[in-house]
C-alpha cells in the first residue's frame, strides 16, 4: 500500500483541532548516533546523515522542501546534558548543515533527534 492509500484511508484520524489556526505536519525527521560514525536509528524523509567533524552535520532530505523556509525543532541530545544547542550554519531546498554546540564548543553527541516543519 502506498504511503498515499495509508494516509487516504486513514484521514479520519488526521483532524483540524479546534479554532481557526491552520494544521501543519512534520516534513522530515531524524533520530541519529552523532558520535564515531555517524548512524541514523530512525528517519522520517532523511537520506543520509554527512559527519562533516565534530558535531558538524549534514542532514540530506530525501524529497526536497519546496523552499529554505522551513524550521526546526531539536529534541534531544545526550541525556542529562543541560547545556546545548543547535545552529544551522546552511539551508537548503535538499540539505541543511547543523552544529551541536556545548558552551560555545562543538561536541559531537550520542543522541541527535529533531523534526522539520514546513
Amino acid at each position: 500500500m502506498t504511503q498515499a492509500a495509508v494516509l487516504a484511508s486513514n484521514a479520519s484520524l488526521m483532524t483540524t483541532p479546534s479554532g481557526t489556526a491552520p494544521s501543519f505536519l512534520c516534513r522530515a525527521w531524524v533520530n541519529f548516533d552523532g558520535t564515531g560514525t555517524v548512524a541514523i536509528r530512525g528517519s522520517g524523509n532523511v537520506s543520509s546523515i554527512t559527519d562533516n567533524g565534530t558535531g558538524d552535520y549534514t542532514v540530506n532530505f530525501t524529497t526536497a522542501m519546496p523552499d529554505a523556509n522551513y524550521a526546526y525543532a531539536p529534541a534531544q541530545l545526550t541525556t542529562g546534558n543541560a547545556s546545548w544547542a543547535y545552529g544551522f550554519t546552511t539551508i537548503s531546498t535538499t540539505a541543511f548543515r547543523m552544529r551541536t554546540v556545548t558552551g560555545g564548543t562543538v561536541t559531537d553527541y550520542d543522541q541527535v533527534s529533531l523534526a522539520i516543519f514546513r
